[in-house]
């Protein structure tokens, strides 16, 4: 069963958190923060993206921009920019894209969860990037930024959480670029706060939506500092790590395509024809963009033109929840036996888009020339990907895009 608690949340007054928000730090780049925290001093940039504080570059993984992280950090917290409540609390962070709005439960989810499998996991993670991550908690002693879970809906929490999204808001804004709605309160009656704690212990699992190796970076700097403290007794804050919850049911996964540089020594006529093994190819014409109507049934654009492919049934299973993803059979129909990409995470002849780009980004890369094919896939369920986790399975690369993305520096989450 899922064990959370609240926690006393490290937060921008109302009348700075335009300011202080930020993107994730993994969503961008150096120079794309840079150019993003320019002129505003209290952008978190400075705290999760802490190179921009150096000349174009630095090297982001030095040891010093770690320590200006942690520098920053408190600089913050001097000057007034973030401040820590005085009691513990759970939170709500309602996000809305496209007129749609899900709202989340921020929480202080247990290490030794992750560690048993209570928190599933559907990816892999890179020791390299868990390393960076877990370098900037270490540092500055905190969860920065919050990892994104999905619960099984529940009706005893929906009640709760309208109850105070009927209320004012503490923050209420629309981000800068996507345009997306972010808004934000604290749940403050202690028997809300029980209820909230009672209603996830009767949970067997959760699931992590998106931020992965922040999650593994949280989880094992708990477990070290667990370690570390010969006076360690399971409550300390440490063992918790911060993390917004939401209902699956609300949850939007949208697609995440393929681009190809080349079409490894066949004609466009060619690979049509050797899809023709696997898959129904229709023609969609040059005009409009065609989008997967269903499962298994994917997107090609190639040389101007728009087709339809439908996979054959002998390429699946229904009872195989990873060989039923359209990410498996696009990897093994296509990417491996026509093209020979057999490794999406180190391969350079392949990039990946996501769905918030469109379909005229994958178009506009293929007509530029600088990829010779397109691949749409339809994107997977919530039910595909919590069957996945519940089963111990892992799925494959760049399979799930979720957005809206969290935004960050709404609250921090301390260590101590």
């Amino acid at each position: 069963m899922a064990t959370i608690k609240p926690f006393k949340g490290l937060r921008p007054p109302q009348s700075l958190v335009e300011k202080v928000a930020s993107r994730p730090y993994d969503v961008l780049n150096s120079d794309e923060a840079r150019r993003e925290a320019e002129g505003n001093d209290m952008s978190l940039y400075h705290i999760i993206r802490p190179e921009i504080d150096f000349p174009v570059g630095t090297d982001e993984h030095d040891e010093r921009v770690y320590q200006k992280a942690a520098e920053n950090f408190q600089l913050w917290q001097d000057r007034g920019w973030l401040v820590q409540d005085e009691e513990e609390h759970y939170y709500i962070y309602a996000q809305t894209m496209n007129g749609k709005t899900q709202y989340g439960l921020v929480v202080g989810a247990y290490v030794p969860d992750y560690l048993n499998g209570v928190i599933k996991k559907h990816e892999l993670t890179r020791r390299d990037k868990e390393e960076d991550r877990m370098k900037h908690v270490r540092v500055c002693n905190a969860n920065i930024e919050p990892v994104f879970f999905a619960y099984p809906d529940n009706d005893a929490l929906n009640a709760i959480i309208a109850r105070y999204t009927a209320q004012q808001p503490v923050y209420d804004f629309i981000a800068p670029g996507d345009g997306f709605g972010h808004t934000f309160w604290v749940i403050d009656d202690k028997q809300d706060i029980d209820a909230i704690t009672q209603e996830f212990a009767k949970m067997p699992a959760l699931y992590i939506a998106d931020g992965h190796h922040r999650s593994a970076a949280a989880a094992l700097v708990g477990a070290e500092k667990a370690k570390q403290n010969p006076q360690h007794r399971g409550d300390e804050e440490y063992n918790y790590f911060m993390a917004v919850c939401f209902p699956a049911g609300q949850l939007t996964i949208i697609d995440y395509n393929r681009v190809v540089r080349d079409l490894n020594g066949m004609t466009p006529a060619q690979l049509l024809d050797a899809l023709k093994k696997h898959f129904d190819v229709e023609d969609k014409g040059t005009a409009e963009p065609y989008r997967p109507t269903c499962l298994h049934n994917f997107s090609l654009y190639v040389d101007g033109h728009w087709y339809s492919l439908t996979a054959h049934p002998d390429t699946y299973d229904d009872h195989d929840p990873i060989g039923v993803l359209d990410v498996t059979i696009s990897s093994r129909y296509i990417l491996d036996e026509l093209l020979g990409i057999k490794d999406l995470r180190s391969d350079k002849r392949i990039d990946f888009v996501g769905g918030i780009r469109g379909l005229g980004e994958l178009k506009q890369r293929v007509d530029s020339g600088e990829m010779a094919m397109a691949l749409a896939l339809h994107p997977v369920s919530m039910k595909q990907l919590m069957d996945i986790a519940d089963t111990g399975n892992i799925m494959p690369p760049k399979t799930t895009w979720f957005e809206p993305k969290l935004r960050s520096g709404l609250i921090i989450h301390k260590l101590d």
